[in-house]
């Protein structure tokens, strides 16, 4: 018989095939468009299926935010969800973001069993009620692990996960997966959590810190039938030994599909052979019943996107993006600016978290904050040392290389596997030069605080994002230990609340920064 696996993942709450830039829906993904693919691909099955959601769904576009801003809980973003008939689910690190409360209110409106076994409450129980399922499908059992990466602490406000402990995948996997081959004739693990080596030569592809195990799991932990992976946003479909391994993109973009070929040998059924396969959504309509039921939330959301909420005097539009990380933007200057405002602090450090970020034309829309700002940080204000800061802005400079030519490039280690420009800090309050032609590690050949060079034993207050503060993006110069206080309001609601006390805002720079290759 055939069995046949559907996973989607990280869909981070773009449900319409929108980003939101614009009204126009014309985008090649979203979740309505996966609703659509999986009807198709259902009525051709010539037997049963699973269709697992692999985490990260109620955070991260426009949509989702104005359902916690205005909503209070998940319901509008889990009655989509359910449409696409999920049999199980797993706890993604972004449904952290907007806290417990939340994250259980998208648990309880799931139709289905939402599953993380490494995740534990104080009693040292799955957190969320199951860590695996069982499914018969026509007298084969099924069994799916749910694993989440462990690494949600180095990035989350403690409240946000708090009374929670998080273990390591593959140890884990390890406790389960013995229990669960005695249980049942196939095995799958279901992992919000990529891989932190390359699949075919193991080499290692990041700074080893356990964010990611998806390797480790295939080469540690024996009996995985198939390994459905997320969280780095990547498109894989590939056999790794003999297990199946399938990575959908992100946004809807893809549907992972593994195809499972299974066969009775004195009486107990076994894997004969596995399929692995990611299915663009690309051209493919959406899903129109679904669509019409939702749309008066969306546009509920297009109006709220659209409410002015201050003005700009002069030039605060970015036209390219990487010169904006070379050279100090206006819209950075104004994120630094508000940061400052609202932590009483006078050393600012931010990013533009993707080439995507536009900043902000004469006038300015609710629409404009979430496109520029897209994450719902928070901001927390730390006291380090000059030898930490410095040791900051090192790891900043990493971003750059010198190409062939001697030009100033990106470094390729900030793009694949998974884009990072948002670990790429720029700072205000000091001021700083970065000489890209020197070994890493000494490239900030200029630091001064008020006129004077930063010495290492001095002691400095920062404020930066909650993410950057507890050492997400290997900062790990930084962490909670250092946290003197916080600025709980998330930031593109600061950069409103901003508008409304000084709008209209000078676009101006000062310039406190510089990039150089001298070399």
């Amino acid at each position: 018989m055939k069995l046949t696996l559907f996973e989607t993942s990280d869909i981070h709450g773009y449900l319409f095939p929108t980003d939101y830039q614009s009204r126009q829906h014309k985008a090649e993904f979203g979740l309505f468009k996966i609703a659509s693919l999986l009807e198709s691909e259902r009525s051709q099955l010539e037997g049963p299926s699973l269709t697992i959601e692999n985490g990260d769904i109620i955070q991260g576009s426009p949509f989702t935010h104005y359902i916690v801003k205005e909503k209070k809980e998940a319901s509008a973003v889990m009655n989509a969800v359910n449409k696409c008939q999920f049999d199980a689910g797993v706890v993604g690190n972004h449904e952290f973001n907007y806290g417990l409360d939340y994250l259980k209110s998208a648990i309880k409106g799931a139709d289905y069993p939402v599953l993380s076994a490494n995740i534990l409450n104080e009693k040292g129980e799955p957190a969320f009620g199951q860590g695996y399922k069982l499914f018969n499908k026509q007298g084969v059992t099924i069994a799916v692990l749910g694993l989440t990466t462990p690494y949600i602490p180095n990035w989350e406000h403690p409240e946000n996960y708090e009374g929670l402990t998080f273990k390591s995948a593959v140890e884990s996997a390890k406790e389960y997966i013995p229990y669960l081959r005695e249980q049942a004739d196939i095995v799958v693990v279901s992992y919000h959590g990529g891989f932190e080596k390359d699949l075919r030569t193991g080499k290692e592809t990041e700074i080893q810190t356990g964010e990611n195990e998806g390797y480790a799991l295939l080469h540690e932990v024996e009996g995985i039938d198939v390994l459905l992976t997320g969280h780095q946003h990547r498109v894989i479909a590939e056999k790794v030994n003999q297990t199946a391994v399938v990575m959908p993109g992100d946004k809807g973009t893809y549907l992972g599909k593994v195809t499972l070929e299974i066969e009775k040998v004195n009486g107990k059924f076994q894997l004969i052979d596995s399929i692995p396969e990611v299915i663009s959504t690309e051209g493919v309509p959406v899903h129109q019943c679904f669509v019409d039921e939702f749309k008066h939330i969306n546009d509920e959301v297009e109006m709220w996107l659209d409410s002015p909420i201050g003005e700009v005097e002069g030039d605060m539009e970015i036209d390219d993006v990487e010169q904006a990380r070379r050279v100090e933007h206006p819209y950075v200057e104004f994120v630094h600016k508000v940061q400052m405002h609202y932590s009483n602090c006078d050393i600012s450090g931010t990013a533009l978290f993707n080439n995507q970020a536009k900043g902000f034309g004469k006038k300015v829309t609710m629409r404009d904050v979430v496109l520029n700002y897209i994450y719902p940080n928070t901001l927390a204000v730390l006291k380090v040392s000059g030898a930490d800061l410095k040791a900051a802005l090192e790891r900043s400079a990493t971003y750059f290389k010198l190409g062939e030519s001697g030009d100033i490039i990106v470094n390729p280690s900030f793009m694949d596997p998974k884009p990072q420009m948002y670990n790429y800090d720029m700072y205000e309050g000091i001021d700083y030069t970065i000489d890209v032609s020197r070994p890493m590690g000494e490239r900030v050949v200029k630091l001064l605080y008020k006129g004077s060079p930063i010495q290492p034993e001095d002691s400095l207050e920062i404020v930066i994002n909650q993410y950057r503060a507890v050492g997400g993006g290997d900062y790990d110069m930084f962490d909670t230990s250092k946290i003197v206080r916080e600025v709980t309001i998330p930031m593109n609601e600061l950069m409103g609340d901003f508008f409304s006390l000084f709008s209209p805002i000078q676009a101006e720079v000062n310039q406190n920064f510089k990039v150089t290759a001298s070399k």
